[in-house]
């Protein structure tokens, strides 16, 4: 039986007084001393009295200790920390004044038995809290368990906090004979009571504590609450440090069933042997808590609910394990604390898609949303897990990228130039920022979005941050020399930190980054250089080839460590914006896909009516986009992804024979053609720099070499050679149109420089005119004005537009409707050469032209042949059928090195 130090005064009598304290009657007596109730004269309030032991008052060391951590926990201010009012010393007496607290402690509670889980949770999250505070401070309690925490009116209230403490050395010496402070030692049925069940390893093995160390005590004090049992026992003093040091709790839910399994995880996490496989903070504890409470208290619809998950998701599992196999876990170098725990792998077969790698898993790890095609429309597909089917989300129609809200019940996608939310409870979705090319975005507690607002690689190609409610974006990221786009954020659980993905750059600033919304330059994570995700506590998860792999990571100083080890492949990417297919939730659950291709694409002539006349080439399954036709008509420059990698191919129009134009190892894209054929101007991050305008003679005989413009996508050469238009984006003013003269100084100078959105510009034949789209009215229009210089300005497209082109005479204009009609609208000059008159669209036909990977709004997907005939980049496919999204619980155990 374990025994406390007894202290060595004699007990204070009612009316016994210490300083202005009067003893009223006495409360308790533990290890560390006698608490007694008692009158404060001066303030006529009731107190509680600790008096401390004599082992305490007697050494002049533990004694400035003592009073060292007492002023400091006195500046503690948390509505769930009992208040240290004073600290005295009176006849060789020290006493403590604290707070009075009515209520019984969390120990007597739960003689009861276990708590409710919503209970439970409460509670749960109010000592978190005050754990983060303390921690905050620089304090750690050293001995959280029931016994010290307080159940009152106003919640829980931790007690004892920091000063209960012997230290490490000590325990190991003392053989665990005692217990630092250990109230009312007992046995019952041969199993050891008191505060050496809430011990974590490191104390038993006399290593110094820390804040994860009260985190590991934290989880067995919640295990309690929710079970009525304790995390660990044993029927002697070294059955029950084996318990501690080796063996893994029964999960909650096999004890509690309806635990939903956030919360069973998050316990676990809370309970691994090794500190740094812990949670690394109370907070992030707490708001993960907090998530889950979130989720159980959502309305009906909206999640699923405990009464829901009891009722379809054990029936479920159960239907699961006929057919699957759990596979045990076995012990690598990632320590896991769910080790023991079976894998359970299920498939998830979707409807055709343009876009394999567009779906997430929830953060509560219990709804999937991924876009699929029915119908020719692509839209966001919604299926809980714990269901057989998936249904369409209405309102949808063209969504890539969906990202979750923290709580589970709101997804935000890209669809129509604009960053949207969708809420599951009802209701149709919300525009909240402009995105003309989406590549990503995350979502905090606190209702902040991070999201890349531009898929075209440039100045504009970085993360901004806008309110969930929607509102003005602001500029959170740089792009730093050489960086041509951040892409991919995700939060970290703290909801401050954040990784993103610098994409297309050099060797030397490509790969993962951690950055803050408070501030700082952005630090590179070595050893990465693909898109990540980080899985909670200290796993960051990347794709290595068609291999998804692991290595343990430390979200504090943004480092990994160890190699890295496999955990599923095949793992598909979208090499085109470099995105991987696969998502993880907080509570544990992974899903990912084996990417086996896209939609293919064929270029394909058509007349007026629609009709196809010819094709050019065979279908193309390599992200062939951005066609651009020679001034002769013989050959068609485009983009294509092969092996990862982007380049500008020529197509010869009569043998639809393909021909590698650039060869560099980073991208080159957006060719276009000088009047004459002889030359292409093309972008390139190549050299290590932002992207920038190169040209290359069109037979290839000579090298490329730099035009001296950065961070820029070109758009089209002049009629006379004079004039090359391309689009620039800056923070202030958005996406701009400028002219780059091809001769002489070669000083590029603004065209079009608004507060809004240019792009798509086209010059007209004789060069006088310049066609583009702005979205200055609030949706993409068309618009004409002069070139160059000043003038009068004349919207074409009614009701939306984009992605326009001349006549091969300049007398129309065509551009792309938002239903994918191609639009002809005549167009005639006055005779003083200074105004236009813009007569009525006229619908042609629908153009199914290419979407998905690798398609941005930026270029087009047709051009116009001097017949009159249009080559279009169509999709062959309506969708592709790929592969089942796979869905991994427990996927930890899983990793195999």
């Amino acid at each position: 039986m374990l025994r406390g130090t007894r202290p060595s005064h004699m007990p204070l009598g009612a009316g016994a007084r210490l300083g202005p304290y009067e003893i009223q009657s006495a409360l308790g007596a533990g290890g560390m001393g006698e608490v007694y109730r008692a009158r404060d004269t001066r303030l006529d309030r009731t107190v509680a009295i600790k008096v401390l032991p004599s082992h305490v008052s007697d050494d002049p060391a533990l004694r400035e200790r003592f009073e060292r951590e007492a002023r400091t926990i006195a500046a503690l201010n948390h509505p769930h920390i009992c208040t240290l009012h004073d600290v005295g010393r009176q006849d060789e007496i020290d006493f403590l004044v604290m707070e009075y607290l009515d209520g019984e402690t969390l120990a007597a509670r739960l003689a009861k038995g276990a708590m409710p889980i919503d209970v439970a949770l409460r509670h749960a999250i109010e000592i978190a809290d005050a754990l983060d505070k303390a921690h905050r401070a620089g304090i750690v309690h050293r001995d959280l368990k029931p016994g010290n925490i307080m159940l009152t009116k106003s919640g829980a209230k931790l007690l004892d906090f920091g000063l209960a403490k012997t230290t490490p050395t000590a325990i190991a010496a003392s053989g665990l004979s005692i217990a630092p402070t250990l109230q009312t030692p007992m046995t019952m049925e041969g199993t050891i009571l008191g505060t050496l069940q809430y011990m974590a390893p490191e104390q038993i093995e006399g290593q110094d504590a820390d804040a994860r160390t009260d985190i590991f005590a934290f989880g067995a004090v919640l295990y309690e609450m929710l079970t009525g049992k304790k995390a660990f026992e044993g029927k002697t003093q070294a059955s029950l440090i084996g318990a501690i040091l080796e063996r893994e709790p029964a999960k909650i839910s096999t004890l509690v069933p309806l635990t939903p399994a956030a919360l069973d995880w998050a316990v676990t996490v809370c309970l691994a042997k090794n500190p740094d496989e812990r949670w690394q903070n109370a907070g992030d504890v707490a708001r993960q808590l907090k998530r889950i409470a979130a989720v159980d208290d959502a309305p009906p619809g909206a999640v699923v609910t405990r009464q829901t998950r009891a009722r379809t998701l054990v029936p479920w599992l159960v239907a699961t394990a006929a057919v699957l196999a759990l596979i045990a876990a076995s012990a690598i170098e990632l320590r896991r604390p769910t080790a023991n725990l079976p894998v359970v792998r299920f498939d998830i077969t979707t409807p055709p898609t343009r876009d394999a790698t567009s779906f997430a898993i929830s953060p509560d790890g219990q709804q999937l949303v991924f876009v699929a095609t029915t119908e020719g429309v692509s839209k966001l597909w919604l299926r809980p897990l714990n269901q057989t089917t998936a249904q369409p989300l209405n309102g949808t129609d063209g969504a890539i990228y969906p990202f979750w809200s923290p709580d589970s019940r709101s997804i935000g996608f890209f669809a129509d130039s604009k960053l949207k939310r969708l809420d599951l409870g009802g209701g149709a979705p919300q525009a909240l920022a402009n995105a003309q090319a989406g590549r990503g975005g995350t979502w905090n507690s606190d209702g902040v979005i991070l999201f890349n607002p531009d898929g075209q690689l440039g100045a504009s190609s970085i993360l901004m941050r806008v309110a969930a409610t929607g509102g003005t974006a602001t500029a959170v990221t740089r792009l730093s020399a050489g960086e041509a786009t951040h892409r991919w954020p995700q939060f970290l659980v703290d909801g401050r930190r954040f990784l993103f993905f610098s994409a297309y750059g050099p060797p030397s600033t490509q790969g993962m980054y951690l950055a803050s919304l408070d501030g700082g330059a952005p630090s590179r994570i070595e050893g990465t250089s693909s898109p990540g995700l980080f899985a909670p506590p200290n796993t960051l998860l990347f794709l290595r080839q068609d291999a998804l792999m692991a290595v343990v990571f430390d979200p504090q100083r943004g480092v990994i460590a160890g190699d890295p080890a496999l955990v599923a492949e095949p793992v598909g990417t979208d090499f085109g914006v470099q995105r991987g297919a696969f998502s993880v939730s907080l509570s544990g659950v992974l899903a990912h896909r084996a990417v086996t291709g896209s939609p293919r694409r064929q270029l394909v002539w058509m007349n007026r009516a629609g009709m196809q006349l010819g094709i050019v080439g065979p279908p193309d399954e390599a992200t062939l986009a951005d066609p651009e036709l020679s001034p002769d008509g013989r050959q068609i420059a485009v983009r294509r992804t092969l092996q990862g990698n982007l380049d500008l191919w020529l197509i010869d129009v009569q043998r639809g024979i393909q021909n590698r134009f650039t060869f560099d190892a980073n991208a080159d894209e957006y060719g276009v053609w000088s009047p004459d054929g002889g030359r292409i101007v093309f972008i390139s991050n190549r050299g290590g720099s932002a992207f920038e305008l190169f040209e290359k003679a069109a037979s290839g005989a000579s090298e490329e070499h730099s035009l001296g413009v950065k961070a820029v996508v070109a758009q089209s050469w002049s009629s006379d050679g004079r004039f090359l238009l391309f689009r620039q984006t800056d923070a202030t003013t958005g996406a701009d149109l400028w002219a780059l003269p091809m001769t002489g100084e070669r000083k590029p100078f603004p065209v079009m420089r608004t507060r809004f959105d240019e792009r798509f510009g086209n010059f007209s034949p004789d060069g006088r005119w310049l066609a583009y789209e702005s979205n200055e009215s609030g949706q993409f229009e068309i618009y004409v004005r002069p070139f160059p210089g000043s003038g009068g300005k004349w919207q074409v497209s009614p009701a939306g537009g984009t992605q326009v082109r001349w006549r091969h005479d300049g007398k129309e204009i065509f551009y792309l409707a938002p239903d994918g009609r191609l639009m002809a609208v005549p167009i005639s000059v006055a005779a003083d050469a200074q105004t236009l008159t813009v007569d009525v669209p006229v619908p042609l036909f629908l153009t199914h032209l290419a979407e998905g990977p690798g398609i941005v709004a930026g270029r087009n997907q047709y051009a116009v042949a001097s017949d009159g005939r249009f080559l279009m980049n169509v999709s062959v496919d309506d969708a592709v059928p790929a592969p089942p999204i796979t869905i991994v619980q427990n996927w930890q155990a899983a990793i195999k090195k």
